[in-house]
This record gives structure tokens, sequence and C-alpha cells, in this order.
């Protein structure tokens, strides 16, 4: 989703009012209850900055603050941390592990298919169902690579076998990955 990220992308970019900001918090405390409970969503979103949010040309918001990008979302309004606020909190979202095979082609943006997550160097950490955004890990990697929505639920996954798993939406070296701030 964000092969290219930049101000040529960005269609619009504004700051949104108080009431959108604590929808927007709110969202995010919800589909990611460790933030909430640890506190940290106070650290990374404080109610009295102000937040930012651009829009861009495939129809993604990317919500900003103090101009560093920190989540984004997709139509359906999943919210969905950037790798780097991943990075800094590993446990905020479930986890998937890819095995060695897959990296090059999760690294390009190709999306996750089922044996890719199934087979001996893989592993499902944990059990999800449908629709549900995921973090992605390599195999013997420490840090996730790409963060994704997926497709089937987890034991779907493994009883199917094939097709897609997991939908990419950021990876590493992509351009959301590559803006640290936005100038």
């Amino acid at each position: 989703m964000f092969k290219k990220f930049g101000k040529e992308e960005i269609s619009g970019y504004t700051q949104v009012k108080a009431s959108v900001a604590r929808g927007i918090r709110s969202s995010i405390g919800e589909q990611y209850p460790f933030l909430a409970e640890s506190g940290v969503l106070d650290v990374l979103l404080p109610k009295k900055d102000p937040l930012f949010v651009a829009k861009t040309s495939s129809y993604m918001q990317v919500a900003f603050l103090n101009e560093v990008p920190l989540f984004y979302s997709d139509r359906d309004n999943h919210w969905f941390p950037t790798l780097r606020i991943l990075h800094q909190y590993p446990h905020m979202m479930p986890k998937l592990r890819t095995d060695k095979g897959a990296i090059k082609f999760v690294l390009s943006g190709a999306n996750i298919m089922c044996p890719g997550l199934t087979s001996a160097g893989a592993s499902i950490h944990d059990e999800v169902e449908a629709g549900t955004p995921v973090a992605i890990y390599a195999e013997d990697k420490e840090h996730a690579m790409a963060v994704g929505l997926t497709t089937l639920s987890t034991q779907e996954m493994r009883d199917v076998n094939k097709g897609i798993g997991v939908e990419l939406m950021h990876t590493l070296n992509d351009g959301l990955w590559k803006t640290t701030k936005m100038d």
C-alpha cells in the first residue's frame, strides 16, 4: 500500500478537530488494548497535542503527531501502527511468523500466502479471526518486517493452506518507513 509515500501522494494534510482526534484515539485504544491499559496511548497521542491527518490518493489516512507518522487507517477504518511504533511496542498486536523463504517476497510488498505461515520455519503465535491487523515477523528475526490484515482466520489458514493469508499494508523500506518526518 505504501510502496511510494511522500508529498506527491498526499491529497490533504490538515489538523483535525479535538473531537475527531478523540475518536481516532478511542478507535486505536479499542483495537490495541495493550496501549490503553499500559498508558502508552497517552504517551503516543497526548490529548492536548494537535493531531494532523494526511489523506492519500489510495484512500488511506495517516495520523501525524509533531510531523511524525504514528498510525494509518484503511477504508474500513482499521488503524495500524507504523513499523517504527511497532518496533518500540512489539506486544501491541498479534504476531505471525513467516519462514525464511518468504522474507524477500514480503519485503518487496507481496501478500503472504498461507503456506508461508504454516511451513516448518513459520509459526502462528496468536489465534486471530479474519480481518484482524497483525504484525509479521520473519523466522530467526527479532523485529517485525511488515504489518498486514488477515484475510482468513488462523484456523482456516492451517486447514485450507492455500491462497492469501495476510494482505500486506506496510513493510520495511517502503515509502511510509522512509518517511521519518513530514517536512
